[in-house]
């Protein structure tokens, strides 16, 4: 998994409230257990007409979407199935956070132990950001060691991140490689700590 430290990038806007998972990557995609191609599919209902070609009106479709790592939402976003495929999508197509006011629980802890930086701020900074967005080519950095994100106005905002999953998004760790890389501790304190034998009367 790629570590997420700190990184500058310009935008994609998609306010709409409510997005749920089925939308980020809808039920027709989810018979794959490979990552692999999902980006295509991101926001495939209103990304694609029902001939399968691109809608130039949606945003991901537009030339200045392209390479752009942050996608701004509306509330409440990833709400819905728990599917883990809707963060695979969003880093396939090539997102390493999503900007919101809030996220559905378990879209979040999905998020993060897939790469992804689900970044909830305030109301009022979610605003302002929508403002400067709409400016061509702007640009937030993200910097997750400080757990903040700096809009393109040089405002810093800060966001919260839950701290484990925060080392392993810096280091580019999911969870079974953080185990793995903590062998050596596991084997100390199974040497330390020996099985007990339970009994009853």
């Amino acid at each position: 998994m790629e570590p997420i430290r700190t990184f500058t990038s310009r935008v994609v806007v998609l306010p709409a409230e409510n997005v749920d998972t089925d939308q980020i990557i809808p039920a027709r995609f989810l018979k794959v257990t490979d990552k692999a191609g999902l980006g295509e599919a991101l926001f495939a209902d209103w990304r694609y007409a029902a001939d399968g070609t691109p809608d130039p009106g949606f945003v991901l479709n537009r030339p200045e979407a392209h390479g752009t790592r942050v996608l701004i939402a509306g509330d409440n976003f990833g709400c819905g199935s728990s599917r883990e495929h809707a963060p695979w999508a969003l880093v396939g197509y090539g997102f390493r956070a999503v900007v919101s006011t809030s996220f559905a629980d378990i879209f979040r802890n999905n998020a993060l132990k897939n790469g992804l930086l689900p970044i909830a701020v305030e109301p009022a900074a979610h605003r302002r950001l929508l403002e400067l967005a709409a400016a061509p080519g702007a640009e937030v950095t993200v910097d997750l060691a400080a757990r903040t994100l700096t809009l393109p106005d040089g405002e810093a905002v800060p966001f919260p991140v839950d701290p484990f999953a925060r080392h392993c998004l810096l280091n580019g760790l999911d969870q079974l490689a953080f185990l793995l890389a903590s062998g050596d501790e596991i084997a100390r304190y199974e040497a330390e700590h020996p099985g007990r034998v339970c009994t009853t009367a």
